[in-house]
């Protein structure tokens, strides 16, 4: 009699806890269903069209947290975007060339951007921008200047997870590295960094910004011209540079003023 009367016993309702609704644990779908009954109970609206919207709802709400947990992870020191950019303040750049980056094929491709030019040109308002729009789209980025990420790495190598900490570095679809160049790096800092570099060759992209000029990175790299030839064999072999010329961007409101 007890197995008769499981068999017989009644649907549970959309309400229930043991409904299966409830494992799903959405946070659309686990609200409050008055808005969904009243929907159900219009004429123009079907029980099937009343969930199809909700459960878009529920993909709009994930799809925003995701792009939101992106954004944090990637670590932007500030937000830029494509629109406002100067694109009449260099005097020689390929314009249509880095239109053409914003389709992000490169990150598919697993292929490199560098972008050079003097310091304030803009490159790394474009390789921000490029991450922006990467996170938009679903890919996972990180911002990271160069400094730090020697600094990050050799302080783990002295406390011996080195291979861990580096993961944050080669793990992410797009790496943007700021700054190289900038400040001196000893051969330590190179080797560093040359590891995050070749581990990425052909596993990821990376957008490099940099205003010294390709024959000028022997000096970045401690003077190590096997070392730096090797960076560049691994940074060239699938990328695409672009190069920036004008004056300091920075410097426009006080050259106009």
């Amino acid at each position: 009699m007890a197995e008769h009367q499981d068999l017989q016993a009644p649907p549970a309702r959309l309400g229930d806890v043991d409904h299966p609704r409830a494992s799903l644990k959405r946070s659309c779908i686990a609200e409050p269903y008055a808005e969904l009954a009243t929907h159900a109970a219009q004429p123009a609206w079907s029980h099937v069209d009343s969930l199809a919207k909700r459960l878009e709802g529920e993909a709009d709400v994930r799809r925003d947290r995701a792009t939101k947990s992106r954004m944090r992870l990637a670590r932007f020191p500030v937000i830029k975007t494509f629109e406002p950019f100067r694109w009449d303040w260099p005097t020689r750049m390929h314009r249509l060339q880095v239109h053409n980056h914003f389709r992000l094929a490169f990150i598919k491709d697993k292929a490199n951007l560098i972008f050079l030019g003097g310091v304030g040109v803009g490159q790394t308002h474009l390789a921000t921008a490029l991450g922006y729009a990467a996170c938009l789209q679903g890919h996972a980025g990180l911002f990271a200047r160069a400094i730090e990420v020697i600094n990050t790495l050799a302080a783990a190598k002295s406390a011996g997870r080195l291979k861990a900490e580096r993961k944050k570095y080669t793990q992410p679809a797009l790496l943007i590295l700021d700054e190289l160049g900038d400040l001196p790096i000893d051969k330590t800092g190179a080797d560093l960094l040359f590891q995050v570099i070749s581990l990425r060759y052909e596993q990821g992209a990376i957008i490099l910004p940099s205003n010294r000029a390709l024959k000028e990175w022997p000096t970045i790299f401690n003077h190590d011209s096997p070392l730096t030839s090797a960076v560049l064999d691994r940074l060239l072999h699938h990328a695409e540079t672009v190069s920036i010329e004008g004056k300091r961007c920075r410097m426009k409101d006080q050259i106009e003023s």
